[in-house]
């Protein structure tokens, strides 16, 4: 354990020290134990390999490390051999010896355990070759593959806490705010507001104590992000809110992280209790005269407190609901108190900006959004995991050159951005260059950075009204417009999805989409209508099938579908009899089967099973 540091100086000497311990051409062994990986059962591979390396007698001659989350969640358990950067993937249980004898004391390579292109068949060696990677710019989620999230020493070998010492010995509040103003850093968090101009405000304000806070209350269906950086790599998290809280004049801050994050939580107050012990938190960090001290506040689950004043109010012990936005949080926030609020992922990019520079930082990205931004990628997609790009990257770039496109040759069909209150964007916009104002002009929003993609078989009034119905019961009920406006626009669009739908149905939503976004008191009810207006835009026709021909053209709404056999392509194998609960489903073994459409409950249970493709939905 690294002993109090005392300053700078001394900070830069602990760090060369921890860095001429660690060979570089070593073998190590690199286990991804973020939560993705640990649902494939990595604890017990972890435990195989430690067995493994003790029975050989090789412990203490070879590293073996865990890290956080890879990204490439789609593949795990994920193992890397360096110094080559060896990557497997899928590894099992009983890999573990094997992987040893003959990858890392021979150079041996595995090849099942290799990772394979779906659109190409080719076999890759070495992680940085693997092009889910080779087409990413990973500048924050990067460093997660290089620390065990649960070792400061790790952190500190690779730099880290630098940018925190340059900050404190060699940087004005005011100069440290400027800098982050000219590298243009908005947050990550969804509204993307310039932070460094946060910052300035809350540093101006007057009333004491002035509050930081890291919202790590990550809501949005399929997003992880802020969950794995907080699970990977909690240093780097700490060391940008401290430097913060030394821009604004804030001695107290608060991690305000979900309950269903444990790992997050575990690990986030192990780094806690590391800085304190190593003086890079508390009193006189570093002896610089400066003092931050940090909490940490689990939240209940409301999406709703994602928002920033119904944030507040859980953290001060009260309903989670939001306030009238004229009172901006830089002048009365938590407690009343001048108060800056950023994201998880938003706090990790200040350390690059100090270390790095402003105009550095600036290089990366478009005119008005700068640097990268890390992507959850999930949805019809081939590679599901954590993308981290250039501000700016085309749609067709994530979702094909490192996506891998879609599964099974399906047709792209849109992308959702933006978590819940986020557009759904069709494949004439596939070349959009994703950034801040971009998505806003479609009719999205970047969010906290949730991308779901979606194939030919997903009907866009049923998206509608799966987000739809989401927002309803995550509306926390204060304002009319959000408790009521948005209840009714999901009714609407069961009523379609169930050939119920009138004439004038559309129309009515989106005079009602308006009125909530006029009228909503917070960000959840204004951009609630937004998976309702997009999907109108761009898919109207869908609407129109189910509303004047009772048809949903994706196959999916249960109450205008039926389901028949193809008797062309049906081998009689009776897989779809075996499977279907009411015995819709029936015939002779080798003889053409058939559906009694009075039986069939549109379950999609035959559908699933037949390896022919002889089930037909119209």
């Amino acid at each position: 354990m690294t002993s109090k540091i005392k300053s700078f100086d001394e900070l830069k000497s602990v760090q060369e020290r921890l860095k001429a311990g660690r060979d570089p051409k070593k073998p190590c062994i690199t286990v991804c134990v973020g939560t993705g990986c640990l649902a494939y059962g990595t604890r017990k591979l972890v435990d195989n390999f430690r067995e493994e390396l003790l029975k050989r007698n090789l412990a203490g001659k070879i590293d073996f490390r865990t890290s956080g989350c890879h990204g490439f969640c789609e593949r795990g358990p994920m193992v890397v051999i360096s110094p080559e950067k060896i990557f497997y993937q899928r590894v099992g249980l009983a890999d573990a010896g094997e992987i040893i004898d003959k990858t890392v004391l021979t150079g041996e390579i595995i090849d099942r355990l290799l990772y394979v292109d779906p659109q190409t068949g080719e076999k890759y060696v070495h992680e940085d070759d693997v092009p889910f990677y080779k087409k990413q710019t990973r500048l924050v989620f990067g460093q997660n593959s290089k620390v065990d999230p649960e070792s400061m020493d790790d952190y500190l070998a690779i730099g880290g806490y630098s940018a925190l010492g340059k900050a404190l010995t060699g940087m004005k509040p005011e100069e440290i705010i400027r800098e982050v103003i000219r590298a243009n850093l908005r947050g990550r968090g969804g509204g993307g507001f310039p932070a460094g101009w946060k910052w300035d405000e809350t540093r101006k304000a007057s009333g004491e104590p002035k509050y930081i806070i890291c919202n790590a209350d990550e809501g949005d269906p399929g997003a992880y992000m802020d969950r794995s950086l907080l699970e990977g790599n909690p240093h780097l998290v700490l060391e940008g809110m401290i430097i913060g809280a030394y821009a604004i004049g804030s001695s107290e801050g608060y991690i305000y992280v979900r309950n269903e994050y444990p790992l997050a939580v575990k690990n986030i107050n192990i780094a806690i209790r590391q800085a304190r012990e190593a003086g890079l938190l508390g009193k006189n960090i570093m002896g610089s005269g400066f003092s931050f001290d940090l909490k940490i506040n689990r939240g209940g689950g409301a999406f709703v407190c994602g928002e920033s004043s119904a944030l507040f109010a859980s953290l001060e012990g009260r309903a989670g609901e939001p306030r009238a936005k004229y009172i901006h949080a830089t002048h009365k926030g938590l407690y009343d108190k001048p108060t800056n609020l950023n994201n998880v992922e938003t706090w990790a990019n200040v350390p690059f900006i100090i270390t790095r520079g402003a105009d550095w930082y600036a290089g990366i990205g478009t005119e008005g959004s700068k640097g990268t931004k890390i992507f959850s990628l999930v949805g019809k997609i081939n590679n599901t995991g954590l993308v981290e790009v250039p501000m700016g990257t085309t749609l067709r770039k994530i979702v094909f050159e490192i996506g891998g496109g879609i599964p099974g040759g399906k047709k792209f069909k849109a992308i959702q951005t933006g978590g819940p209150s986020g557009g759904c964007i069709p494949e004439a916009h596939i070349d959009l260059p994703v950034d801040f104002d971009e998505l806003t002009k479609i009719g999205s929003m970047m969010g906290s950075g949730g991308m779901i993609v979606m194939d030919e078989n997903n009907c866009m009034v049923d998206v509608a009204k799966y987000f739809t119905n989401f927002l309803v019961n995550e509306s926390c009920g204060k304002c009319v417009p959000c408790r009521e406006g948005i209840r009714r626009m999901r009714d609407i669009l069961v009523d379609i999805a169930d050939g119920k739908g009138r004439e004038g149905d559309v129309e009515l939503l989106q005079k009602m989409a308006q009125g909530i976004i006029d009228g909503a008191l917070c960000a959840l009810g204004n951009s609630a209508p937004n998976p309702v207006m997009s999907t109108i835009r761009y898919f109207r026709d869908e609407y129109e099938a189910h509303i004047k021909e009772k048809r949903c053209p994706a196959g999916v709404c249960r109450a205008l579908i039926t389901y028949s056999i193809d008797p062309e392509k049906c081998t009689g194998c009776t897989l779809c009899a075996k499977v279907c609960p009411t015995k819709a489903a029936a015939g002779v073994k080798k003889k053409v089967h058939t559906i009694d459409p009075a039986k069939c409950t549109k379950c999609g249970a035959c559908r699933e099973s037949c390896k022919f493709d002889s089930i037909i939905v119209r």
